[in-house]
């Protein structure tokens, strides 16, 4: 079968209507990543007791299993013993699949940019007599955001790219329309295509917008 370049840009914004559903999914989902990845941050930090080692338990879970594997579980397995769950949609199960899963990759990247921030700038700080809340706002938080902007961007690219297992309950976002227009023509090339180049438009974008960040940030030093 040959390429069909009038059915590629027919197809193309058909896609695209996708795309706001992947953009939902991926701004709540690292939201999601973001919230519990600051939390496991403290918990390491302070290593509270318990807490501690089910942090470790939790980022070693969601490390070591797929994605795909952990979205079956979460849409098709937990509702059966969890009642609350039963009324859980496709999209909502995708979302926090991807949130729970991304939160365990964004927690090591602020412990590491938390960690990477010179322990001698904040022995100073307490030599000058700033309190420990001063220490963080003004000396940890903004050289450990400086550090932690690139891998970041890469979480949530990793974010973004990771909603496209949703298809697979049946979300149609990006790679959802993609299936569901390959299904009706058979034009499987054209219409993956579409969905690849819209994915790496985006990523594109967002390291552009890294690139900024960094610029700026990166100015004082």
């Amino acid at each position: 079968m040959n390429f069909s370049t009038s059915y590629f840009l027919e197809v193309f914004p058909k896609i695209l209507k996708g795309l706001d559903v992947t953009f939902t999914m991926t701004f709540f989902s690292f939201i999601i990543s973001l919230v519990i990845g600051i939390v496991i941050t403290l918990i390491y930090k302070y290593k509270i007791k318990i807490l501690y080692q089910m942090a470790l338990v939790y980022v070693s879970f969601f490390r070591g299993t797929p994605v795909i594997a952990q979205l079956f579980f979460m849409y098709f397995g937990l509702p059966n013993f969890i009642t609350p769950l039963r009324n859980m949609n496709a999209y909502m199960a995708a979302t926090l699949t991807i949130g729970l899963n991304m939160s365990a990759y964004v927690a090591e990247t602020i412990r590491g940019s938390v960690a990477a921030v010179d322990k001698g700038q904040i022995e100073a700080g307490l030599s000058i007599g700033m309190t420990y809340y001063q220490i963080v706002n003004k000396i940890v938080i903004p050289q450990a955001a400086r550090i932690a902007i690139p891998p970041l961007t890469n979480n949530l690219i990793m974010t973004l790219k990771g909603t496209a297992v949703a298809f697979t309950i049946g979300v149609t976002e990006i790679m959802g329309k993609a299936k569901i227009e390959a299904s009706d023509s058979y034009r499987f090339f054209e219409c993956y295509a579409v969905a690849m180049i819209i994915y790496w438009v985006i990523v594109v974008i967002l390291t552009y917008i890294q690139k900024i960040l960094e610029e700026k940030m990166n100015k004082g030093y």
